[in-house]
């Protein structure tokens, strides 16, 4: 990459934070149902169609990290340590996510936490989301099997270990949206996750050992 290129890249980049920046603002000042795009054109001070070039769907503007969040478990699998199972290698990403406190894993606060739970469409945009992520979940099992097409199995693995996910990132948010504080939740959250991730052991503890 030139440097006029990597310039241009970061350029966009601090667009689109910017742009995200002034709508999360918008958003937990009067929530996310009744902020229109053209307000938040007007507070980025951008023409409207820069922010729906950069945010197609109005909802990636208070999600901004979903990108991430979708490739999130499946870029863990790539990378766990040789000898170490899909499962060991989420579970310890996990706990040490629970111990940063990890906005990643629904550690957002309850300002946010309310926007989210507050609009319908903020809602079904982390149910898309949460699907995608399984499926891409269970690509990089299957890569890391060696599985044949019509495996069931990296499928299969994928919804125990997306679905312990998402019930520790609900126990989050309703610990939040219950006034909890980052170091409560984290406290109770370690131990959950513990039970969680154990309940797989027996059946996914040998599974996709690298």
């Amino acid at each position: 990459m030139t440097t006029q290129q990597g310039l241009r890249a970061r350029k966009k980049q601090q667009t689109r934070e910017h742009i995200s920046d002034r709508a999360t603002a918008l958003f937990l000042e009067r929530g996310f149902d009744r902020v229109t795009i053209a307000e938040i054109a007007a507070a980025a001070d951008v023409a409207k169609m820069t922010v729906t070039n950069y945010f197609p769907r109005k909802e990636d503007l208070a999600l901004d990290l979903g990108e991430m969040f979708v490739e999130q478990l499946a870029a863990v699998v790539r990378d766990r340590a040789p000898g170490q199972s899909a499962l060991a290698a989420l579970r310890e990403v996990y706990l040490a996510a629970v111990a940063a406190q990890d906005q990643m894993i629904g550690f957002s606060g309850l300002p946010f936490a309310k926007m989210i739970t507050d609009s319908p469409a903020l809602v079904a945009r982390l149910r898309e989301f949460d699907d995608e992520r399984e499926a891409a979940l269970a690509r990089a099992l299957a890569q890391a099997t060696d599985a044949a097409p019509d495996d069931i199995t990296p499928r299969v693995a994928a919804a125990q270990l997306t679905g312990v996910h998402r019930v520790l990132l609900a126990e989050i948010m309703r610990r939040t949206m219950a006034g909890e504080s980052g170091d409560e939740i984290a406290a109770a959250l370690t131990e959950y996750a513990r039970i969680a991730f154990g309940k797989l052991e027996s059946g996914l503890g040998d599974y996709a050992v690298r």
